[in-house]
């Protein structure tokens, strides 16, 4: 019996190791090919991190107080060891996803006594839609982190609800203390771990009053409380300095808030961008920047597959099912993310980001329909291989087309080519042009990859309909320094009707210029005079 045990362990454990090490591989394809252009966010992750090794102590995202600054962190960390380089952004990221899949090995264990779920949804991970596969390497500040602390949030509150409440486990505060750390922390870092934590703490409720423990509940919730007010000490003291109110409109979607129809035509939109947009993205029938069909000869197959795998989660929502309550957080996870998405104002973006933390549920889901349907012999293993095929086929499908390759940016004028980065900074160095204004998508990249030595503030549009924001300009350090400076210069990217804008200004001014197209990038440069945004109408709020 013990050696059946122990050849039994070893095999699990090594088909374990195989499925970690598939999705790191996976993870690192991507990572050396360099199909997936650096962008604006996660320039400003980089800045943050160099920062934080030169000294400094961000709480949040510079420019959004939803974020925490825990990403900037890892990354400076990976900075300090490997140094100062993109690949390490990306690094940081397979990590935390590879984490990630492995605490899915142990929620099927944990929540569906059977630790085949686990690898089997494990597996569907390894190798997951392209959706997943972009927005858990490239950093937007703290969605890979909002993942693995999500699923340790399950993973706890799964183990609480069998052994933290029972009479005989009563001893282990520590545990309701390391909960409510996780929920803390995860407030903090990333406020998308709600759809985790508030769906979380409605089960271990519902688990202590089927246990009759209210009297202990109460003790226990209070060590909850404890461990999340630690957790989110960093999101407290914010609020002490800044106020709670802003905290809570950012959390709400203020930073994405830009919609102008009334609150019903919104939550309208927004379902049809759920149905239409978001869950295709999600499920890897396109990708997420724009509307076009992935791997369309197995396409039917994958629809069936997920839409079964709804199917499944719904039947075991119903009374008398053995794992009814385990079920019913992981739909309370789906459910919370929609009604967030719904009636918020993120269900402005459906580009896929926001709908990152179903996957745990739908791949848990998806394990457990086919273990469920294994008499069926190889027929449902089928199935998952086409599904693994399709994501793999999506994914490499939309990686081979560079440029965009896999690219965050599902706005057109904002997908800028950023190959041509290095001669820019050559061409903005020879000719002493270290100074000036661009757009987002240009300024933060720029300031990283030259290790700050040309700074160009985001006071310019790169929405073709000159529309500009001033959360756009996200580090007034950076500001100020080209306030200071006696020479500017402007690079624009991809936008006609700015560059007849500003043509026409620095003519009705009298100023003279040159200019160099570089890539993407259109450099003014050797300005007869100092041109502020301001001076010519650029710069300020233009909604």
């Amino acid at each position: 019996m013990n050696r059946w045990f122990r050849g039994r362990f070893s095999h699990r454990l090594f088909l374990a190791i195989a499925v970690l090490l598939a999705a790191a591989v996976w993870k690192a394809v991507f990572i050396v090919w360099d199909v997936i252009p650096f962008n604006a966010d996660e320039a400003i992750v980089a800045l943050m991190a160099r920062h934080i090794l030169n000294g400094a102590r961000p709480t949040f995202f510079y420019g959004q107080a939803y974020m925490g600054s825990l990403d900037a962190y890892l990354v400076a960390a990976g900075f300090w060891l490997l140094g100062e380089h993109v690949w390490v952004i990306r690094a940081v990221q397979g990590l935390l996803y590879v984490g990630t899949v492995a605490v899915i090995i142990l929620l099927g264990r944990t929540a569906l006594d059977s630790l085949m779920t686990g690898l089997l949804a494990a597996l569907l991970l390894a190798f997951p839609a392209v959706n997943t596969v972009l927005y858990t390497t490239a950093s937007l500040g703290g969605y890979g982190e909002a993942l693995l602390i999500g699923n340790l949030i399950l993973l706890l509150s799964f183990w609480l609800a069998r052994f933290g409440l029972p009479q005989k486990h009563r001893r282990l505060p520590l545990a309701w203390v390391g909960w409510g750390l996780l929920v803390g922390v995860g407030l903090w870092a990333n406020g998308l771990t709600l759809v985790y934590s508030a769906p979380a703490a409605l089960y271990l409720a519902w688990a202590a009053a089927r246990l009759s423990e209210r009297r202990c509940w109460g003790q226990f919730a209070g060590l909850a409380l404890v461990g999340a007010l630690v957790g989110a000490l960093p999101w407290w003291l914010y609020a002490a300095q800044h106020g709670p109110m802003l905290l809570v409109q950012e959390l709400l979607g203020s930073a994405v808030a830009v919609e102008k129809e009334p609150w019903l035509a919104r939550t309208g939109t927004h379902l049809v961008s759920f149905m239409l947009l978001g869950v295709p993205a999600l499920w890897g029938l396109r990708p997420p920047w724009k509307v076009e069909w992935l791997a369309l000869p197995l396409l039917p197959f994958v629809l069936i597959f997920w839409l079964g795998t709804l199917a499944h989660l719904g039947r075991n929502l119903r009374a008398g099912q053995p794992y009814r309550a385990e079920f019913g957080l992981l739909g309370g996870v789906l459910g919370t993310l929609t009604v967030g998405f719904l009636f918020t104002s993120f269900g402005v973006d459906p580009s896929g980001r926001y709908f990152l933390p179903m996957i745990t549920p739908l791949a848990l889901a998806a394990a457990s329909m086919l273990r469920a349907v294994r008499r069926f012999r190889a027929q449902p293993y089928l199935m998952a291989g086409v599904v693994l095929g399709a994501s793999i086929w999506g994914t490499l499908q939309c990686a081979g087309r560079f440029p965009p390759g896999l690219t965050t940016q599902f706005y057109e004028p904002a997908a800028v080519d950023q190959r041509a980065s290095g001669e820019l900074i050559r061409f903005l160095k020879a000719e002493g042009e270290t100074r000036g204004y661009s757009n987002y998508w240009v300024a933060y990249p720029l300031a990283f990859l030259s290790s700050e030595e040309l700074i160009f503030v985001p006071r310019l549009p790169y929405h073709l309909d000159l529309r500009y924001t001033p959360r756009d300009d996200r580090y007034a350090p950076y500001g100020d320094q080209v306030a200071r400076s006696e020479r500017v210069a402007y690079i624009t990217t991809r936008n006609p009707p700015l560059d007849h804008y500003l043509q026409a200004q620095f003519r009705a001014l009298g100023v003279t210029w040159q200019e160099q197209q570089i890539g993407d990038f259109r450099v003014y440069y050797r300005l007869s005079a100092v041109v502020r945004p301001q001076q010519i109408g650029l710069g300020e709020a233009r909604e």
